[in-house]
């Protein structure tokens, strides 16, 4: 999982302050001298990780990769009371979103000295872990994009082929194509479709498109492709934007068009969403929602349903007349009091090579971040019958897609803590969506400071 940030706000200040009075000083995490201890979060990664260990410790004799894998929820507070207490790792899975502020609290190593192409892998890739000194704090991972991921048996059933829903378009004014689609597959107790005379939004049976939640102030699965169609950006520069833009127009309006689906009863409730208990995949899993948009992280989730098969298609067609999908990537870093510093960068550059990213692809978990390692994760998609063209295609063509990434800037939980609540009570329904106006000035002044 790779979604929205469950930052510890207190926490981060905390270490602030323990970091200031010099209290985390580093203690290996408990670790002999010739172990590096490596922390992830996705527990379906675990072993490719645990290969690519076995992998490195052969080629580097004397030297134990020691993994510890935790989940989502837990992993950004536990690393964070790591620094705190001197027991962080000596390297760890790395987020977008996360490392500005790790680099700014001096808890990164840098990374110069590794001599990262960025040219070895996906285009932009290594260039987002490039800070504001002008210092590398991370080494390119791997990474996804996001489609639409649908019921076969019930788009057939809608009548809707899986020509129809690759090539859908949408705005805000009526939805296009796109919308159509998503109420013709919506279905009440009655039996009556969303496009429907007598269909009871008050008694939906079949949502036509999953709910991931409000998507906070990001909207990775959630509204971000839509805004993005739409030629709306974040922020007023690709990396550390000094300006958020959530009170534009055109943002504004995507987010009421958006959130207006679940009042026309296609789209699933706020009330719906459970990060834990009910994603958008469980939505489609239980047969409540025909469709979802979510991330190829997710690919192995959703084809692994039972009695259910799933396909996918391209983000749908926006007012700028292109489709659009974030792509998100993930890095390793080293932490700057790491207790085998030497061993944990040879254990990055290992990680970023092609001898671990095809091992990791072979395993058709994620796309690795080299072309030869992406290569290898289609290939092993492909022998399990999954085509994954709708994840590929974006980075491949872009003149006909739009790509982008995480807002990259300052105090990230700070925006995180200010959108969460706004965009919820928007798609409760208790807020307008001119209240963002506030919410961005309040952002703004935060970054401005």
């Amino acid at each position: 999982m790779r979604v929205r940030m469950r930052s510890a706000v207190a926490l981060t200040g905390a270490l602030a302050l323990s970091l200031v009075a010099g209290c985390a000083k580093g203690g290996g995490a408990g670790a002999g001298a010739n172990t590096v201890t490596y922390w992830l979060w996705d527990s379906n990664q675990l072993p490719a990780y645990q290969a690519c260990a076995k992998g490195f410790e052969k080629e580097n004799p004397g030297l134990n990769v020691k993994i510890s894998q935790m989940g989502w929820d837990d992993y950004w507070t536990k690393l964070t009371a790591s620094f705190i207490a001197g027991t962080q790792p000596d390297v760890f899975t790395d987020h977008i979103q996360k490392f500005g502020q790790f680099a700014d609290l001096k808890v990164l190593e840098p990374l110069d000295d590794l001599g990262v192409n960025p040219a070895d892998y996906q285009s932009g890739l290594a260039d987002n872990w490039v800070g504001q000194d002008g210092h590398r704090y991370g080494t390119p991972k791997d990474w996804d994009t996001v489609a639409l991921f649908y019921n076969t048996k019930m788009a057939k059933a809608a009548g809707l082929t899986p020509q129809q829903l690759d090539s859908l378009s949408w705005n805000p004014k009526d939805g296009g194509s796109f919308e159509k689609a998503i109420a013709h597959l919506t279905v009440d107790v009655h039996g009556k479709r969303g496009d429907e005379p007598g269909f009871d939004k008050k008694h939906v049976k079949v949502y036509g498109l999953a709910t991931g939640g409000g998507g906070d102030g990001d909207g990775q699965t959630q509204w971000s492709n839509f805004a993005a169609s739409a030629g709306w950006s974040y922020t007023d520069k690709k990396r550390w934007g000094t300006k958020y833009d959530y009170d534009s127009k055109t943002f504004q309006s995507v987010i009421k068009w958006y959130f207006g689906l679940a009042k026309k009863g296609y789209l699933a409730p706020l009330t719906d969403y459970s990060a834990g208990a009910n994603p958008a995949n469980a939505q489609v899993a239980a047969g409540k929602a025909a469709t979802a948009f979510d991330g190829a992280w997710m690919i192995s989730t959703y084809y692994a349903m039972k009695g259910i098969k799933v396909a996918t298609a391209s983000t749908p067609v926006g007012p700028t007349g292109k489709r659009a999908t974030m792509m998100n990537g993930l890095a390793d870093s080293i932490t700057k009091n790491a207790h085998n510093k030497k061993g944990a960068k040879k254990w990055v550059q290992y990680l970023s090579s092609d001898a671990c990213q095809k091992i990791v692809g072979r395993y058709g978990i994620v796309f690795p971040a080299t072309l030869a390692g992406t290569k290898a994760a289609v290939a092993a998609y492909g022998k399990k019958g999954i085509d994954v063209t709708a994840f590929t295609e974006p980075v491949a063509d872009k003149k006909d897609f739009r790509t982008f990434t995480f807002p990259i800037t300052n105090n990230a939980a700070d925006v995180f803590a200010l959108m969460h609540p706004a965009m919820q009570g928007i798609f409760g329904g208790d807020k307008a969506v001119t209240s963002l106006d506030q919410t961005n000035d309040q952002i703004n002044l935060i970054l401005s400071q």
